[in-house]
This record gives C-alpha cells, sequence and structure tokens, in this order.
C-alpha cells in the first residue's frame, strides 16, 4: 500500500486556498466595499429625513427618537414648492433621453456597419465627449448666438450633444455583434433603411439602451451646473429649486429638511431602475461579453 507523496499534498494546499479566495474572501470584500459607500450615504439620508430638528442638527447614523419622515415630506413638498420644480426636471428629461437615444443608436449603427478609416475617426471624435466636458462660457454664448439661451429647447440640446457620445459608445459595439444577415434578409424583402433600424436593429438594443437612459437620466434628473448657467432663473428643476430654498435660508440648518428633499428627488429614479433592473443587467453583461 502506498503512501500519498508529500510535494503532491503541498501542492493541493495552495489550490485550496486560491479557490477559497476567488470564491469566498473577494465576494465578501466587494460586497462590504458596495454596501460601505452605498448603503452608508443612503441610511444617513433616511434616518436624518426621519428625525426631528434638533436630532439633524448633526447627521449621523443613529436612528431617530421619533419617526416624522412623512412629516417632514410633508412639509417640504409644501414649504419647497416641489410641483413645478419637478415638472421642469421632467420637461428637460424626457425629451433629452429620448433625442440621445435616438440620435446616438442610428449614429452607433452606421459607425458599427463601417470599416473605413474616415468612419473609425468619426468615431473617435464621436466618443472623445466621455473625456472632455464642455466649456460653461463657450456654451452659454453659442446659445445666444441660437437665441436658445435661457430656454428648454436650448438645456435639451445642451444634454443631447454632452451624453450623446454615451450613447454611441455603448451600442458601438453591441451592434457589431448582431449578424448582418438580418439587415440583409430585411433589404431583400424591399425595407429601407428607417424600416431595418426600427423593426430589426431598435428591438435588439433594448437591454443596452436601458442602460444607457439609466446613466443618462442620472446625470440630467441632477445636473445643477450647466443648468444654473443655461436656464437659472427662467426654468425651476429640482436641483436648482433645492439650491435656491437653501441659500434663501429657508432649510438653513434643517437638515431633516434638506434630507427629505433629496430623499423626494432620489424616488424617481429609483423607480425607474427598478423598472429596468433586468435589461440593465443583461446589457452590462451582454456589453462585457461581447
Amino acid at each position: 500500500m502506498t503512501r500519498p507523496h508529500a510535494p503532491a499534498r503541498q501542492s493541493q494546499r495552495p489550490a485550496t486556498a486560491r479557490r477559497l479566495l476567488t470564491t469566498v474572501v473577494q465576494p465578501a470584500v466587494v460586497v462590504l466595499l458596495a454596501a460601505s459607500l452605498v448603503g452608508v450615504p443612503l441610511w444617513t439620508v433616511l434616518v436624518t429625513a426621519g428625525k426631528s430638528q434638533a436630532e439633524a442638527l448633526s447627521p449621523d447614523l443613529s436612528l431617530p427618537s421619533r419617526w416624522q419622515l412623512w412629516d417632514n415630506l410633508s412639509e417640504v413638498a409644501v414649504r419647497g414648492e416641489i410641483g413645478p420644480a419637478f415638472l421642469g426636471s421632467l420637461l428637460l428629461l424626457v425629451p433629452s433621453v429620448l433625442a440621445v437615444l435616438i440620435l446616438g443608436s442610428m449614429a452607433a449603427w452606421i459607425l458599427a456597419r463601417r470599416s473605413s478609416r474616415a468612419a473609425a475617426v468619426v468615431y473617435a471624435i464621436g466618443i472623445s465627449g466621455i473625456i472632455l466636458p464642455p466649456a460653461v462660457v463657450t456654451l452659454v454664448l453659442l446659445l445666444r448666438q441660437l437665441g436658445l439661451a435661457g430656454s428648454a429647447v436650448g438645456m435639451v440640446c445642451t444634454y443631447t450633444g454632452m451624453y450623446l457620445s454615451t450613447v454611441i459608445f455603448f451600442v458601438t459595439g453591441f451592434v457589431r455583434t448582431v449578424p448582418e444577415s438580418l439587415e440583409e434578409a430585411a433589404r431583400i424583402d424591399g425595407a429601407g433603411p428607417v424600416r431595418v433600424f426600427l423593426t430589426i436593429i431598435l428591438p435588439l438594443l433594448r437591454p443596452v439602451l436601458a442602460t444607457a437612459t439609466i446613466l443618462i437620466s442620472l446625470y440630467v434628473w441632477n445636473d445643477v451646473f450647466y443648468a444654473l448657467f443655461i436656464v437659472g432663473g427662467r426654468l425651476d428643476t429640482l436641483p436648482l429649486n433645492l439650491f435656491a430654498v437653501a441659500s434663501a435660508g429657508v432649510h438653513l440648518n434643517n437638515w431633516h429638511l434638506i434630507f427629505s428633499y433629496v430623499l423626494l428627488m432620489s424616488l424617481p429614479l429609483i423607480v425607474l431602475f427598478a423598472v429596468f433592473q433586468r435589461s440593465i443587467i443583461s446589457g452590462i453583461t451582454s456589453g462585457a461579453v461581447k
């Protein structure tokens, strides 16, 4: 009867340790980091929004002695005039997201089906907006020359130009994985470019477009910097309204009201994420694999 050699037994130990590291330790560390980076701020917002003014003077992670979240939300909705600001944010969000998704996906489809050097240059220019933010002064001067400064149309055009690069970047790689034979079959049946895009390409882009929708909605919904310079004083949005009421002293030192306002602002995005959750995960994994 032979006994296993000591070197073989020793070689199994590092393999077991590596397997334990990749299957248990690393996922636990990632979950802990995610809970710390995301969970702690969310918990701070929630518990502070449910406290009284005295308890919320120094925001922390402690629970309120008595929950008054609903009272704080009601007070913020009345005193902060959230209704008009909410409509203003929707007025900018919906057209901006639709314009970015439609124009970006169409441009990405064309660029994905071209293999020339000129198409590569256009693609590089198209995605350069991801790392090159627009200059505010130049942007405002350009909108004034076009007669769009201070208008919702000018703000929608600004968001469309700013975030078009994001959609082009996401969609181009996805379109390249779609077999061209599907488009050729549609063309043989007499379909034109518009019909091919609407009936063949666009339905296949739903997962990646859902991911882009969440990202762009997050940018537009929370934007205060560009909106302040372009439509500030003419159109009210939720971030601009929060900035105005806090600066005017309405919510000065009333951290329970400020965090309640932030909570109300975040609810539409949470609902949007819940609706598109499966499509978002599918789009991210498909883009990573493909």
